[in-house]
Protein backbone atom coordinates (compact mmCIF):
# COMPACT_ATOMS: atom_id res chain seq x y z
CA UNK A 1 0.00 0.00 0.00
CA UNK A 2 1.83 3.22 -0.75
CA UNK A 3 1.38 6.26 1.54
CA UNK A 4 -1.01 8.12 -0.69
CA UNK A 5 -3.16 5.25 -0.34
CA UNK A 6 -2.51 5.30 3.76
CA UNK A 7 -3.68 8.69 4.01
CA UNK A 8 -6.55 8.27 1.93
CA UNK A 9 -7.79 5.46 3.92
CA UNK A 10 -6.96 7.11 7.55
CA UNK A 11 -8.66 10.05 5.63
CA UNK A 12 -11.98 8.08 5.51
CA UNK A 13 -11.53 6.66 8.22
CA UNK A 14 -11.34 10.04 10.27
CA UNK A 15 -14.92 11.10 7.59
CA UNK A 16 -16.74 8.31 9.18
CA UNK A 17 -16.73 8.67 12.05
CA UNK A 18 -16.87 12.59 12.60
CA UNK A 19 -19.64 13.22 10.11
CA UNK A 20 -21.17 9.85 8.73
CA UNK A 21 -21.50 7.46 11.63
CA UNK A 22 -23.26 10.53 13.16
CA UNK A 23 -25.71 11.38 10.35
CA UNK A 24 -26.52 7.47 10.06
CA UNK A 25 -27.24 6.80 13.54
CA UNK A 26 -27.67 10.51 15.29
CA UNK A 27 -26.61 10.69 18.88
CA UNK A 28 -26.18 7.20 19.50
CA UNK A 29 -22.49 7.00 17.54
CA UNK A 30 -21.33 9.28 19.74
CA UNK A 31 -22.16 7.07 23.10
CA UNK A 32 -20.84 4.02 21.00
CA UNK A 33 -17.55 5.55 20.03
CA UNK A 34 -17.25 7.31 23.26
CA UNK A 35 -17.95 3.41 25.28
CA UNK A 36 -14.72 1.88 24.45
CA UNK A 37 -16.17 -0.83 27.22
CA UNK A 38 -13.13 -3.28 27.24
CA UNK A 39 -11.49 -2.16 23.72
CA UNK A 40 -8.70 -1.81 25.87
CA UNK A 41 -8.69 -5.00 27.16
CA UNK A 42 -8.71 -7.19 24.39
CA UNK A 43 -9.86 -10.77 26.02
CA UNK A 44 -12.11 -9.36 28.07
CA UNK A 45 -11.44 -10.27 32.05
CA UNK A 46 -9.33 -13.32 31.06
CA UNK A 47 -6.69 -11.07 29.42
CA UNK A 48 -5.01 -8.55 32.28
CA UNK A 49 -1.36 -9.34 32.80
CA UNK A 50 -2.16 -11.20 36.02
CA UNK A 51 -4.34 -14.07 34.42
CA UNK A 52 -3.29 -17.30 34.94
CA UNK A 53 -2.09 -19.63 32.09
CA UNK A 54 -4.41 -22.06 30.21
CA UNK A 55 -5.69 -25.50 31.83
CA UNK A 56 -7.10 -28.49 29.73
CA UNK A 57 -10.43 -29.40 31.07
CA UNK A 58 -10.57 -32.82 32.55
CA UNK A 59 -13.15 -35.42 31.43
CA UNK A 60 -16.34 -36.10 33.43
CA UNK A 61 -18.15 -39.37 33.21
CA UNK A 62 -21.24 -37.36 33.59
CA UNK A 63 -20.55 -35.02 30.98
CA UNK A 64 -20.65 -31.69 33.42
CA UNK A 65 -17.83 -29.47 32.77
CA UNK A 66 -15.07 -29.16 35.14
CA UNK A 67 -13.31 -25.74 36.05
CA UNK A 68 -10.69 -24.77 33.26
CA UNK A 69 -8.88 -21.23 32.44
CA UNK A 70 -9.15 -20.32 29.30
CA UNK A 71 -5.84 -18.21 27.31
CA UNK A 72 -6.65 -14.66 26.73
CA UNK A 73 -8.21 -13.66 23.31
CA UNK A 74 -4.97 -13.33 21.76
CA UNK A 75 -4.68 -16.09 19.08
CA UNK A 76 -6.89 -18.27 21.00
CA UNK A 77 -8.53 -21.62 19.17
CA UNK A 78 -11.78 -22.83 19.89
CA UNK A 79 -14.32 -25.12 19.11
CA UNK A 80 -16.45 -24.37 16.78
CA UNK A 81 -20.19 -25.74 17.20
CA UNK A 82 -22.28 -23.69 14.76
CA UNK A 83 -26.28 -23.79 15.37
CA UNK A 84 -25.93 -26.72 17.74
CA UNK A 85 -25.00 -24.77 20.80
CA UNK A 86 -27.47 -27.37 22.78
CA UNK A 87 -24.68 -29.64 21.78
CA UNK A 88 -21.73 -28.61 23.42
CA UNK A 89 -20.05 -31.48 24.94
CA UNK A 90 -17.88 -31.15 27.90
CA UNK A 91 -16.68 -34.76 27.37
CA UNK A 92 -15.28 -34.05 23.54
CA UNK A 93 -13.21 -30.93 25.24
CA UNK A 94 -11.65 -32.34 27.13
CA UNK A 95 -10.57 -35.10 25.07
CA UNK A 96 -9.01 -32.17 22.27
CA UNK A 97 -8.63 -30.10 25.35
CA UNK A 98 -10.34 -27.40 24.40
CA UNK A 99 -10.97 -24.57 26.49
CA UNK A 100 -12.83 -21.69 23.63
CA UNK A 101 -16.21 -22.53 22.04
CA UNK A 102 -17.86 -21.13 19.84
CA UNK A 103 -21.18 -20.93 18.06
CA UNK A 104 -24.11 -18.67 16.41
CA UNK A 105 -27.64 -18.20 17.54
CA UNK A 106 -30.69 -17.04 15.41
CA UNK A 107 -32.22 -14.64 16.07
CA UNK A 108 -35.51 -15.38 15.87
CA UNK A 109 -35.62 -17.58 18.70
CA UNK A 110 -35.76 -14.65 20.68
CA UNK A 111 -39.06 -14.52 20.47
CA UNK A 112 -39.74 -18.10 21.87
CA UNK A 113 -39.10 -17.00 25.56
CA UNK A 114 -36.25 -16.15 27.97
CA UNK A 115 -32.61 -16.56 25.86
CA UNK A 116 -30.86 -17.59 28.69
CA UNK A 117 -32.93 -20.46 29.62
CA UNK A 118 -33.35 -21.77 26.20
CA UNK A 119 -30.97 -25.04 25.74
CA UNK A 120 -28.61 -23.66 23.09
CA UNK A 121 -27.52 -20.63 25.14
CA UNK A 122 -27.72 -21.89 28.24
CA UNK A 123 -25.50 -24.42 27.35
CA UNK A 124 -22.97 -21.48 26.07
CA UNK A 125 -23.82 -19.74 29.67
CA UNK A 126 -22.72 -23.04 31.79
CA UNK A 127 -19.03 -23.27 29.74
CA UNK A 128 -18.59 -19.25 30.55
CA UNK A 129 -19.44 -20.20 33.77
CA UNK A 130 -16.72 -23.08 33.75
CA UNK A 131 -13.86 -20.36 32.92
CA UNK A 132 -14.46 -21.14 29.08
CA UNK A 133 -14.23 -18.71 26.56
CA UNK A 134 -16.88 -18.25 24.78
CA UNK A 135 -17.72 -16.55 20.95
CA UNK A 136 -21.00 -16.21 20.25
CA UNK A 137 -22.06 -14.87 16.91
CA UNK A 138 -25.42 -13.36 16.20
CA UNK A 139 -27.29 -14.52 13.09
CA UNK A 140 -30.03 -12.17 11.25
CA UNK A 141 -31.67 -14.33 8.52
CA UNK A 142 -33.35 -11.89 6.21
CA UNK A 143 -32.64 -14.37 2.86
CA UNK A 144 -36.56 -14.64 2.24
CA UNK A 145 -37.37 -11.14 3.24
CA UNK A 146 -36.14 -7.38 3.02
CA UNK A 147 -33.35 -6.46 5.82
CA UNK A 148 -35.17 -3.56 8.03
CA UNK A 149 -34.54 -0.17 7.66
CA UNK A 150 -33.89 1.41 10.82
CA UNK A 151 -36.69 3.26 12.03
CA UNK A 152 -38.97 0.84 11.00
CA UNK A 153 -41.44 -1.85 12.99
CA UNK A 154 -39.32 -4.37 11.50
CA UNK A 155 -36.18 -2.66 12.92
CA UNK A 156 -38.09 -2.50 16.23
CA UNK A 157 -38.56 -6.01 16.03
CA UNK A 158 -34.37 -6.91 15.17
CA UNK A 159 -33.71 -4.51 18.05
CA UNK A 160 -35.89 -6.03 20.91
CA UNK A 161 -34.97 -9.24 19.89
CA UNK A 162 -30.93 -7.75 20.16
CA UNK A 163 -31.71 -6.55 23.65
CA UNK A 164 -33.03 -9.96 24.55
CA UNK A 165 -29.79 -11.50 23.39
CA UNK A 166 -27.67 -8.97 25.04
CA UNK A 167 -29.78 -9.16 28.75
CA UNK A 168 -28.52 -13.08 28.83
CA UNK A 169 -25.12 -12.81 27.51
CA UNK A 170 -23.70 -9.46 28.05
CA UNK A 171 -20.66 -8.96 30.72
CA UNK A 172 -20.96 -13.11 30.62
CA UNK A 173 -19.92 -14.37 27.03
CA UNK A 174 -16.40 -13.19 26.22
CA UNK A 175 -17.08 -11.99 22.56
CA UNK A 176 -20.30 -11.29 21.11
CA UNK A 177 -20.42 -10.83 17.02
CA UNK A 178 -22.62 -8.47 15.38
CA UNK A 179 -24.04 -11.29 12.50
CA UNK A 180 -22.88 -14.61 11.63
CA UNK A 181 -22.74 -14.19 7.80
CA UNK A 182 -24.67 -11.60 6.69
CA UNK A 183 -23.74 -11.55 3.09
CA UNK A 184 -24.91 -14.87 2.84
CA UNK A 185 -28.10 -14.41 4.87
CA UNK A 186 -29.39 -11.23 2.93
CA UNK A 187 -31.37 -11.11 -0.09
CA UNK A 188 -28.74 -10.14 -2.87
CA UNK A 189 -30.87 -6.95 -3.54
CA UNK A 190 -30.04 -5.80 0.18
CA UNK A 191 -26.74 -7.36 0.30
CA UNK A 192 -25.55 -5.12 -2.83
CA UNK A 193 -26.64 -2.55 -1.51
CA UNK A 194 -26.31 0.40 1.46
CA UNK A 195 -29.51 -1.18 3.51
CA UNK A 196 -27.63 -3.88 4.40
CA UNK A 197 -24.54 -1.51 6.47
CA UNK A 198 -27.45 0.74 7.58
CA UNK A 199 -28.46 -2.26 8.99
CA UNK A 200 -25.84 -3.78 11.06
CA UNK A 201 -24.39 -0.45 11.85
CA UNK A 202 -27.49 0.61 13.86
CA UNK A 203 -27.58 -3.02 15.94
CA UNK A 204 -23.65 -2.45 16.30
CA UNK A 205 -24.14 1.11 17.87
CA UNK A 206 -27.30 -0.10 19.81
CA UNK A 207 -25.15 -3.37 21.47
CA UNK A 208 -22.71 -0.66 22.45
CA UNK A 209 -25.01 1.34 24.02
CA UNK A 210 -26.76 -1.00 25.65
CA UNK A 211 -23.20 -2.39 27.08
CA UNK A 212 -22.16 0.96 28.16
CA UNK A 213 -25.43 1.75 30.38
CA UNK A 214 -25.40 -1.26 32.02
CA UNK A 215 -21.76 -2.44 32.79
CA UNK A 216 -19.85 0.83 31.59
CA UNK A 217 -15.89 0.71 30.89
CA UNK A 218 -15.53 -2.82 33.15
CA UNK A 219 -17.67 -5.11 31.13
CA UNK A 220 -16.00 -7.88 30.06
CA UNK A 221 -17.70 -8.52 26.90
CA UNK A 222 -16.08 -7.81 23.28
CA UNK A 223 -18.12 -6.73 20.40
CA UNK A 224 -16.69 -7.52 16.67
CA UNK A 225 -18.48 -7.13 13.44
CA UNK A 226 -19.77 -10.02 11.94
CA UNK A 227 -17.97 -12.00 9.34
CA UNK A 228 -17.22 -11.28 6.18
CA UNK A 229 -17.15 -14.54 3.72
CA UNK A 230 -16.13 -15.12 -0.02
CA UNK A 231 -13.49 -12.24 0.12
CA UNK A 232 -11.03 -14.41 -2.00
CA UNK A 233 -13.63 -13.55 -5.00
CA UNK A 234 -12.58 -9.99 -6.52
CA UNK A 235 -16.45 -9.91 -7.21
CA UNK A 236 -17.09 -9.79 -3.30
CA UNK A 237 -14.98 -7.21 -2.57
CA UNK A 238 -17.52 -4.30 -3.00
CA UNK A 239 -18.47 -0.79 -1.63
CA UNK A 240 -20.47 -2.62 0.86
CA UNK A 241 -17.41 -4.88 2.15
CA UNK A 242 -15.74 -1.30 2.02
CA UNK A 243 -17.94 0.56 4.49
CA UNK A 244 -18.07 -2.49 6.49
CA UNK A 245 -14.46 -2.14 7.05
CA UNK A 246 -14.46 1.51 7.40
CA UNK A 247 -17.75 1.49 10.21
CA UNK A 248 -15.19 -1.40 12.13
CA UNK A 249 -12.17 0.81 11.91
CA UNK A 250 -14.43 3.95 12.92
CA UNK A 251 -16.28 2.97 15.84
CA UNK A 252 -14.01 2.94 19.06
CA UNK A 253 -16.79 0.64 21.03
CA UNK A 254 -15.99 -2.29 18.30
CA UNK A 255 -13.09 -4.94 18.96
CA UNK A 256 -12.66 -5.88 15.78
CA UNK A 257 -13.96 -7.95 12.64
CA UNK A 258 -14.82 -11.62 12.10
CA UNK A 259 -13.85 -13.51 8.47
CA UNK A 260 -15.11 -17.16 7.83
CA UNK A 261 -12.81 -18.54 5.26
CA UNK A 262 -13.85 -21.65 3.75
CA UNK A 263 -11.63 -22.05 0.50
CA UNK A 264 -10.52 -24.35 -2.00
CA UNK A 265 -6.89 -23.62 -1.26
CA UNK A 266 -4.92 -22.07 1.86
CA UNK A 267 -3.56 -19.15 -0.61
CA UNK A 268 -7.59 -18.31 -0.77
CA UNK A 269 -7.50 -17.57 3.25
CA UNK A 270 -4.94 -15.83 3.36
CA UNK A 271 -6.85 -12.98 1.16
CA UNK A 272 -9.34 -12.46 3.61
CA UNK A 273 -6.67 -11.84 6.41
CA UNK A 274 -4.93 -9.32 3.57
CA UNK A 275 -7.92 -7.54 2.88
CA UNK A 276 -9.06 -6.65 6.80
CA UNK A 277 -5.98 -6.10 8.35
CA UNK A 278 -4.83 -2.97 6.81
CA UNK A 279 -8.03 -1.26 8.00
CA UNK A 280 -7.81 -2.52 11.47
CA UNK A 281 -6.92 0.18 14.01
CA UNK A 282 -3.38 -0.35 16.76
CA UNK A 283 -6.03 -1.93 19.38
CA UNK A 284 -8.64 -3.87 17.14
CA UNK A 285 -7.94 -7.92 16.05
CA UNK A 286 -9.77 -9.89 13.71
CA UNK A 287 -11.70 -13.37 14.49
CA UNK A 288 -11.92 -16.57 12.38
CA UNK A 289 -14.32 -18.26 14.05
CA UNK A 290 -14.87 -20.49 11.14
CA UNK A 291 -12.63 -21.94 8.48
CA UNK A 292 -11.99 -25.41 6.41
CA UNK A 293 -10.61 -26.50 3.00
CA UNK A 294 -14.39 -27.65 2.34
CA UNK A 295 -14.36 -26.15 -1.14
CA UNK A 296 -11.13 -28.28 -2.11
CA UNK A 297 -12.98 -31.00 -0.49
CA UNK A 298 -16.33 -30.80 -3.07
CA UNK A 299 -14.35 -30.13 -5.96
CA UNK A 300 -12.84 -33.38 -5.44
CA UNK A 301 -16.39 -35.36 -4.55
CA UNK A 302 -16.80 -36.93 -8.10
CA UNK A 303 -13.22 -38.34 -7.70
CA UNK A 304 -12.82 -41.69 -7.93
CA UNK A 305 -12.43 -43.61 -4.58
CA UNK A 306 -8.83 -45.01 -3.75
CA UNK A 307 -8.81 -48.66 -6.31
CA UNK A 308 -6.99 -49.92 -3.09
CA UNK A 309 -9.11 -48.20 -0.52
CA UNK A 310 -12.14 -50.00 -2.37
CA UNK A 311 -10.72 -53.66 -2.59
CA UNK A 312 -9.67 -53.80 0.49
CA UNK A 313 -13.43 -52.70 1.38
CA UNK A 314 -16.01 -54.00 -1.21
CA UNK A 315 -16.84 -51.00 -2.82
CA UNK A 316 -17.18 -51.08 -6.71
CA UNK A 317 -14.12 -49.58 -8.50
CA UNK A 318 -15.31 -46.63 -9.87
CA UNK A 319 -17.22 -45.49 -7.11
CA UNK A 320 -17.28 -41.83 -6.76
CA UNK A 321 -15.91 -40.08 -3.33
CA UNK A 322 -19.36 -38.75 -2.80
CA UNK A 323 -21.50 -42.17 -3.43
CA UNK A 324 -18.97 -43.39 -0.46
CA UNK A 325 -19.98 -41.05 1.95
CA UNK A 326 -23.69 -41.69 1.01
CA UNK A 327 -23.63 -45.31 1.75
CA UNK A 328 -21.64 -44.85 4.89
CA UNK A 329 -24.21 -42.11 5.97
CA UNK A 330 -27.02 -44.87 5.70
CA UNK A 331 -24.31 -47.58 7.03
CA UNK A 332 -21.54 -45.89 9.17
CA UNK A 333 -17.94 -47.09 9.06
CA UNK A 334 -16.16 -47.99 12.33
CA UNK A 335 -13.68 -44.81 13.29
CA UNK A 336 -10.47 -46.73 11.81
CA UNK A 337 -12.85 -47.36 8.22
CA UNK A 338 -14.01 -43.54 8.24
CA UNK A 339 -10.16 -42.66 8.87
CA UNK A 340 -8.29 -44.96 6.36
CA UNK A 341 -10.62 -43.87 3.65
CA UNK A 342 -10.24 -39.85 4.34
CA UNK A 343 -6.74 -40.43 4.27
CA UNK A 344 -6.70 -42.86 0.97
CA UNK A 345 -7.62 -39.55 -0.85
CA UNK A 346 -4.14 -37.87 -1.95
CA UNK A 347 -5.94 -34.78 -1.92
CA UNK A 348 -7.11 -34.85 1.65
CA UNK A 349 -3.71 -36.41 3.02
CA UNK A 350 -1.61 -33.72 1.31
CA UNK A 351 -3.52 -31.05 3.66
CA UNK A 352 -3.52 -33.17 6.48
CA UNK A 353 -2.06 -30.46 8.29
CA UNK A 354 -4.40 -27.40 7.68
CA UNK A 355 -5.43 -26.88 10.53
CA UNK A 356 -2.20 -26.40 12.15
CA UNK A 357 -0.71 -24.67 9.47
CA UNK A 358 -3.43 -22.13 8.88
CA UNK A 359 -3.81 -21.48 12.76
CA UNK A 360 -0.11 -20.54 12.51
CA UNK A 361 -0.42 -18.46 9.63
CA UNK A 362 -3.55 -16.59 11.52
CA UNK A 363 -1.22 -16.25 14.73
CA UNK A 364 1.78 -14.67 12.68
CA UNK A 365 -0.45 -11.75 12.17
CA UNK A 366 -0.23 -10.89 15.64
CA UNK A 367 -3.84 -9.79 15.21
CA UNK A 368 -5.37 -12.95 15.68
CA UNK A 369 -8.03 -13.02 18.69
CA UNK A 370 -9.94 -16.33 17.83
CA UNK A 371 -10.62 -18.71 15.41
CA UNK A 372 -12.87 -21.66 15.07
CA UNK A 373 -12.55 -25.49 14.05
CA UNK A 374 -15.85 -27.56 13.83
CA UNK A 375 -15.52 -29.86 16.50
CA UNK A 376 -18.16 -32.53 15.96
CA UNK A 377 -20.54 -33.00 11.99
CA UNK A 378 -24.13 -31.76 12.30
CA UNK A 379 -26.84 -35.37 11.02
CA UNK A 380 -27.34 -32.51 8.41
CA UNK A 381 -24.48 -32.89 6.67
CA UNK A 382 -24.99 -36.51 5.68
CA UNK A 383 -28.86 -36.65 5.00
CA UNK A 384 -29.44 -37.15 0.91
CA UNK A 385 -25.60 -36.38 0.38
CA UNK A 386 -24.46 -35.86 -3.31
CA UNK A 387 -22.33 -34.87 -5.69
CA UNK A 388 -23.35 -31.31 -5.39
CA UNK A 389 -23.05 -31.07 -1.40
CA UNK A 390 -21.23 -29.22 1.21
CA UNK A 391 -18.60 -31.73 2.92
CA UNK A 392 -18.55 -30.62 6.00
CA UNK A 393 -18.42 -34.07 7.08
CA UNK A 394 -14.93 -34.32 6.13
CA UNK A 395 -13.96 -31.18 8.76
CA UNK A 396 -15.21 -32.27 12.10
CA UNK A 397 -12.97 -33.45 14.74
CA UNK A 398 -15.61 -35.95 16.33
CA UNK A 399 -17.78 -38.26 13.48
CA UNK A 400 -21.29 -39.58 15.14
CA UNK A 401 -23.07 -39.29 11.65
CA UNK A 402 -19.88 -40.98 9.57
CA UNK A 403 -18.68 -43.40 12.37
CA UNK A 404 -20.08 -45.83 14.72
CA UNK A 405 -20.00 -45.21 18.18
CA UNK A 406 -16.57 -46.15 20.27
CA UNK A 407 -16.83 -49.19 22.65
CA UNK A 408 -17.48 -46.05 25.46
CA UNK A 409 -20.09 -44.54 23.36
CA UNK A 410 -18.06 -41.13 22.64
CA UNK A 411 -18.23 -40.86 18.90
CA UNK A 412 -15.08 -41.81 17.02
CA UNK A 413 -12.59 -39.26 16.58
CA UNK A 414 -11.02 -37.81 13.08
CA UNK A 415 -7.31 -38.74 13.74
CA UNK A 416 -6.08 -35.98 11.61
CA UNK A 417 -7.54 -33.22 12.93
CA UNK A 418 -8.07 -34.10 16.91
CA UNK A 419 -3.91 -34.44 17.33
CA UNK A 420 -3.79 -30.91 15.36
CA UNK A 421 -6.70 -29.49 17.24
CA UNK A 422 -5.24 -30.44 20.71
CA UNK A 423 -1.70 -29.60 19.94
CA UNK A 424 -2.58 -26.02 18.81
CA UNK A 425 -3.69 -25.13 21.87
CA UNK A 426 -0.25 -25.06 22.96
CA UNK A 427 1.32 -21.85 21.77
Amino acid sequence: MSVGDTEAREGRRGEFSRRRLLGLAGGTALAALGAAGCDSDQGGAKDSASSPGPSSPSPSPSGSPGRVTAPPATGALAANVNQDLDRISFTQLAAVSGTWVRGFYQMAEADHGSVASQPGPAKLLTAAAHGYGTVLNLKFQYSEAPIPVPGTPAMRTALARLDKVLAATMNTVDIVVIGNEPFFETRKADSGSPRINAFYEALALHAANYRQRRFGSRCRTQLYMGALTALHKPASRTAQTRRWMSFTAGTRSLAGVDIHPHVAAPSDAQRYVDYVLPWLRPDQRFLATEFSLVQLWKAHLGDQVDPGFAAAHGLRNGTPVWQAVRDDGAHPFDGKKWNDFLLSNSWYADNRHFLTEQTARFRSTGKLAVAGYGITQDKSAVRNFGPDSQPWVFNSLFCPYTCQPEPNGQPAQNTTWCPEFRAAQRH
